[in-house]
């Protein structure tokens, strides 16, 4: 980052930060699943990786392994993830997503959508275009690399 910050651009970035964060937090708790988030953070880890070890999973979501060993438990208990031994080394095991896990991900994002979707309705026409514009400037932002 070159040069000092622009008091308006930080007031800006601290008020984008704080609305993210509200908005982050009530989505979280609008659909569980009635799984913690560290639950629903590692199956969703599952889902990504595909079939990730125990160590690659607790490093992605920067966990310590011992962790990552009790939040995987659970998750089977729930019969959302199952661990599947690796064929290339038996010494190692895998861990894989059920069918049930793969429902209870889409219920999530089903439930959190609908949450956004009543809100966004709710909006008056002209702030719904703004809404549309705001979105692809925060796709924008997310993507932007990192110089």
């Amino acid at each position: 980052m070159d040069g000092e910050i622009d008091p308006d651009e930080a007031e800006l970035a601290a008020r984008l930060r704080m609305a993210v964060t509200r908005l982050h937090r009530r989505l979280r708790q609008q659909a569980a699943g009635g799984l913690t988030p560290s639950q629903a953070s590692a199956l969703v880890g599952v889902e990504r990786l595909g079939s990730p070890t125990l160590g690659a999973l607790a490093a992605r979501e920067s966990v310590q392994p011992p962790s990552m060993t009790k939040v995987v438990g659970a998750l089977e208990e729930l019969g959302y993830v199952t661990r599947v031994t690796d064929p290339a080394d038996r010494r190692v095991a895998r861990l894989t997503i059920t069918p049930a896990g793969t429902e209870t991900l889409r219920t999530i994002r089903s439930l959190k959508t609908a949450f956004l979707a009543d809100r966004v309705h709710r909006l008056e026409p002209a702030d719904r275009t703004a809404l549309a514009g705001l979105t692809d400037l925060l796709e924008r932002l997310v993507d932007m690399d990192e110089s």
